[in-house]
């Protein structure tokens, strides 16, 4: 409670801040590093992953669903920033919250409770790819980075989000998968998603404070 509410819109630590606004030219490697950092680092993509992953059991599946997430966030992170496409980075943050909750909820049997089905899943994940894919342009467009090298060093720093994600979707998914070995996955699924719905909550919470104080 006492972090600065800054500290949630995708806060970029200031080593990263001095080099992105003194960059110029072609930086293949350090785009790669800050974009594998940034993903790493991004508990609210984290958190969304998590709840796709946490009841897909086939590989093929946990391969398409991320596949959907990874185009969706690939198209817009470069089309926003290539286009200068200008969003509020605390309502888009406040979106990816959102989309925490949606997945929690699903994964509880909501949907269908509520209105006897659910979304489309394959869909949803893509759709809110987007939103997590302009939460990533926004904070990029606040450096006003050069046009030397512009679209060479997007390319390096989305594909350094995607080594980013594939590191962390192995840790996600050895800890997912060894839970699911023992009698308390079952037990702990309803809380766990409960958990993560109010995570959700919580993230929308801070990124409108931070909007309307803003």
């Amino acid at each position: 409670m006492w972090l600065p509410i800054e500290s949630f819109a995708h806060g970029v630590d200031e080593s990263t801040r001095a080099f992105l606004q003194q960059n110029t030219g072609v930086q293949i490697i350090p785009f790669l590093y800050i974009g594998a950092k940034h993903m790493v680092t991004g508990y609210d993509h984290l958190l969304f992953l998590v709840g796709v992953l946490f009841f897909l059991y086939r590989s093929r599946d946990v391969l398409l669903y991320v596949s959907m997430f990874t185009l969706g966030h690939s198209i817009t992170l470069l089309f926003g920033v290539i286009s200068d496409i200008q969003v509020n980075a605390y309502l888009i943050d406040a979106i990816i919250g959102l989309s925490v909750v949606y997945k929690g909820f699903d994964n509880l049997g909501g949907f269908n409770r509520l209105f006897g089905k659910s979304p489309n899943a394959k869909l949803a994940v893509l759709i809110f790819g987007l939103f997590h894919g302009f939460g990533l342009a926004t904070k990029l467009q606040e450096f006003q980075l050069p046009d030397d090298g512009l679209i060479t060093n997007l390319i390096a720093f989305n594909v350094g989000v995607e080594l980013g994600q594939f590191t962390a979707l192995a840790f996600i998914l050895l800890i997912i998968n060894f839970w699911r070995t023992h009698s308390s996955f079952t037990r702990f699924a309803t809380n766990t998603n409960c958990l993560l719905m109010s995570a959700g909550f919580m993230l929308i919470g801070f990124q409108l404070t931070g909007y309307f104080i803003n």
